[in-house]
C-alpha cells in the first residue's frame, strides 16, 4: 500500500515546468493592493490531465497547476503541494516553481483508492489561498476495511422486531401551509421509536391526492442539530408526492433558533461518538431506525401509491438513506449524495476512515478495538450489502468531510441496481447551482417512470 515516486527513487513525485495554457479546476482567489489603483486577483487552481480523473494502478497521475494574476499568468512564483492517499498517510510536501502561470507534479498509486494533491500560494497581503485536485484509482475496487460481521443481519432483524411491538402512534398537528405553496397540506408529525428517540418531522400532502395515487418520498437530514425541514416536502407536495422530512435527532420541531443551538452546543453537542463503544448505544443505530420508523409512517398513509417509496439525504443523510434502503425492502429508489457514515474502519487497511471518524486512538496509536467492533454494525459499507433496489451516488473527489474513498467502498458492495456520478473537482459543498434541481428532477422523473410500470433502474 504505498503511492509511488515518479522520475526519482528517493521522492513522491518528480516536479516538471511547463509552459502551457491556464488549466480551470479547483480554485481559490485573493484580491490584494498591486499598482495602488485596482485590486489584484489572485487565483491559484490544480487538476488532473485526465477530465475525469480516473485511472489504472501504477498509471502516472500528472497535476496540473496554474496561477493567474488579473487573469494573466503570473511569470514566476512558487507555490506549496501535498500529495496525499486521499488526506491520509502516507503524505508527500514539496515547492513547485510556476513559469508562465503553471507547474505539473506527479505521481503514482498501487492500490484502488484516491491520490489527492493540495496547492497552496501565499498571495500578497493575503495569506495562503489553496486549490486540490484528486485522481480515483481503480475506483471500482475499492472495498470495506473490514468484512461484514457475522451477526450483524441477525442484529438488525433484532432491532426491526423491537420495533414493530412498539406502536407507531402517531401524533399529526396541522401547520398552515405557506401562502405561496398552494394545493398542500403540511403536518407536525410525532411517532414512537425504539433507539432512544421518537421520530420528528415534517409530513406535506397535495390537498387532493386520492386514495393510493401518490409516491412517496423521504429526506433525512444531514449533520448538526436543527429544526425538520419545513419547505422539503411541501415542494415535493406540489409536485404530487406525499413526503416527510425528518430531523435527525427526534426533537421538536418549530422551536427558536436559540432552542437547537443549545442542544447543539450542550445535550447534543457529543451525538456523533455517543455510545460509540456499544453496538446497541452507538448513536447512528438508533437514528437508523427514526428512518424506518419514518418509511412506515409513509407506507400507512392512505394516499401512498402502495409501490414508489423514495429515500433522499447528504452527507450525514446520505448514510441514513444507505440504511433506509438497507432496512425496508419496500424502498424502491435512493439518492445518496456526499454519503458519510461508511468505512468507519478505513484506518486498519492503512487509508482514511469514514465521517465522523469515530474511532479513537489509544495510547499506543493503535484504533480502540471496542470502538472498532461496535461501529461496525451502524457502517453504511455494511448496510450498502443489503440493498437490493436502485441507488444513485453523487461522490465529490476533493470532499475531505466523506471522503470519496469510504463512499466508494460503500457503493462497490451494493448487490442491487446501482448508478453513481463522479463529481471530480467537487468537495462537501456542492457549488453548482443547479444541483439541488437537478436532484429534484431525478426524483421527479424516477417516481414517473416507476407509477408508469417502467423496469426500475438506479
Amino acid at each position: 500500500m504505498r503511492i509511488l515516486p515518479v522520475g526519482r527513487s528517493f521522492g513522491l513525485l518528480a516536479t516538471t515546468l511547463v509552459a502551457a495554457c491556464l488549466f480551470p479546476g479547483s480554485r481559490l482567489c485573493a484580491t490584494s493592493s498591486w499598482d495602488g489603483k485596482s485590486p489584484a486577483e489572485y487565483i491559484v487552481s490544480v487538476e488532473t490531465d485526465k477530465p475525469d480523473a480516473l485511472y489504472k494502478r501504477g498509471e502516472e497521475v500528472t497535476f496540473k497547476i496554474a496561477l493567474e494574476q488579473n487573469k494573466q499568468p503570473v511569470p514566476e512564483g512558487q507555490v506549496n503541494w501535498k500529495i496525499s492517499k486521499d488526506n491520509a498517510e502516507p503524505v508527500q510536501t514539496g515547492t513547485a516553481q510556476i513559469k508562465d502561470g503553471v507547474a505539473t507534479v506527479t505521481g503514482k498509486l498501487d492500490e484502488p483508492g484516491f491520490l489527492r494533491c493540495d496547492v497552496t500560494f501565499a498571495a500578497p497581503s493575503q495569506g495562503n489561498l489553496a486549490a486540490a485536485a484528486a485522481a480515483g484509482i481503480d475506483v471500482t475496487e475499492i472495498r470495506p476495511a473490514l468484512p461484514v460481521p457475522d451477526d450483524f443481519v441477525a442484529f438488525w432483524e433484532g432491532k426491526k422486531k423491537e420495533l414493530a411491538a412498539l406502536p407507531m402512534d402517531p401524533k399529526m398537528t396541522e401547520v398552515p401551509a405557506p401562502a405561496d405553496r398552494p394545493g398542500t397540506r403540511v403536518f407536525d408529525v410525532q411517532l414512537a421509536c425504539t433507539g432512544g428517540a421518537p421520530v420528528s418531522g415534517y409530513y406535506s400532502m397535495p390537498t387532493d391526492a386520492k386514495p393510493k395515487s401518490a409516491p412517496a418520498l423521504l429526506i433525512v437530514d444531514g449533520a448538526g442539530v436543527r429544526n425538520s425541514d419545513f419547505l422539503g416536502p411541501i415542494r415535493y407536495a406540489q409536485k404530487g408526492f406525499i413526503a416527510m422530512t425528518i430531523n435527525a435527532h427526534g426533537i421538536p420541531n418549530g422551536k427558536p433558533k436559540e432552542f437547537y443551538s443549545a442542544l447543539d452546543t450542550g445535550e447534543l453537542k457529543d451525538y456523533r461518538v455517543r455510545g460509540r463503544d456499544n453496538r446497541d448505544t452507538f448513536y447512528f443505530v438508533g437514528m437508523y431506525l427514526r428512518v424506518l420508523r419514518a418509511l412506515q409512517f409513509l407506507q400507512a398513509q392512505p394516499e401512498w401509491d402502495g409501490h414508489t417509496l423514495m429515500i433522499m439525504g447528504g452527507s450525514q443523510g446520505g448514510g441514513q438513506a444507505i440504511a433506509g434502503a438497507a432496512l425496508e425492502p419496500k424502498v424502491t429508489y435512493t439518492l445518496a449524495a456526499i454519503p458519510g457514515l461508511c468505512d468507519f474502519a478505513g484506518a486498519t487497511a492503512g487509508r482514511i476512515g469514514g465521517w465522523p471518524k469515530p474511532i479513537p486512538k489509544g495510547a499506543d496509536g493503535k484504533l480502540d478495538p471496542a470502538v472498532v467492533e461496535a461501529t461496525r454494525y451502524a457502517d453504511g459499507t455494511n448496510m450498502a450489502t443489503m440493498i437490493k433496489s436502485p441507488i444513485h451516488f453523487y461522490i465529490g473527489f476533493v470532499d475531505l468531510i466523506t471522503p470519496p474513498t469510504c463512499e466508494y467502498a460503500a457503493y462497490n458492495v451494493i448487490p442491487g441496481p446501482k448508478s453513481v456520478e463522479n463529481r471530480p473537482a467537487n468537495g462537501h459543498n456542492h457549488d453548482d447551482p443547479k444541483f439541488w434541481n437537478m436532484v429534484s428532477e431525478t426524483l421527479i422523473n424516477k417516481a414517473k417512470e416507476q407509477q408508469g410500470g417502467a423496469p426500475a433502474t438506479p
